[in-house]
């Protein structure tokens, strides 16, 4: 009897792990989508909003999600992102891997200045690259980016087009900007510089950074 007790014990256990394996655990949601992660793999999951008329909403939900896997599939040729693994239109979901790293928002000040300027720098040429391929990220911020064996990954394109307009690539700039200044607001302004560094590999830096200026002469008039 006691061996048949230790039998069902050590069934039920397993079960436990493969239940808790199986079930997804939501990591962020925000207004536009849930993030869950379920062994190893991150779903994004696009919400349904009752304010919208259903077939609409199934529309901008459907067209959305192309437009991100679409977005990820050109980044990942270019620099490090999670690549997806699976579009699925039907139910607004794009699969890809997950990158259990250090997410930059949180750690970024941990670091010495000297790594803190050689992330940032980084950062400017991995933008840059981007910004050649016209692929224009919409939410640059530090919490958008993780590191994972010292390599810099890109998360969240969701907000994300194709422009070849100076002024879209000088406003993406202008938000990880204004992100520094706000997250890491004790050496921003240094870190800022490494950043442009980094840009400076653009065939076109010059004249984003003359639009950049132009773009916050604007946001200072608005105040």
């Amino acid at each position: 009897m006691q061996f048949l007790n230790g039998s069902i014990t050590k069934i039920m256990k397993r079960n436990l792990n493969i239940y808790f394996k199986m079930t997804p655990k939501i990591l962020t949601q925000g207004a536009e989508a849930k993030i869950l992660l379920s062994n190893k793999t991150i779903t994004k999951d696009r919400i349904s909003k009752s304010y919208r008329i259903p077939e609409l909403d199934k529309r901008i939900r459907k067209s959305r999600t192309k437009s991100e896997a679409k977005l990820l599939n050109k980044a990942s040729k270019i620099i490090n992102i999670p690549i997806p693994i699976i579009e699925d239109k039907r139910n607004f979901q794009i699969k890809m891997h997950y990158i259990n790293g250090q997410r930059l928002s949180d750690n970024l000040d941990k670091f010495s200045l000297e790594k803190q300027k050689s992330l940032c720098k980084r950062i400017g040429q991995k933008v840059a690259k981007l910004h050649d391929a016209n692929i224009i990220h919409g939410d640059l911020t530090t919490s958008n980016m993780i590191l994972q064996n010292n390599q810099i990954y890109f998360i969240d394109f969701g907000l994300g087009y194709i422009s070849s307009k100076f002024e879209d690539k000088a406003v993406d700039i202008h938000l990880f900007k204004q992100a520094l200044e706000a997250k890491h607001f004790r050496k921003w302004e240094i870190l800022f510089k490494e950043f442009q560094k980094g840009y400076n590999i653009s065939k076109n830096s010059k004249i984003v950074f003359e639009r950049l200026k132009a773009v916050e002469k604007r946001g200072r008039y608005k105040h």
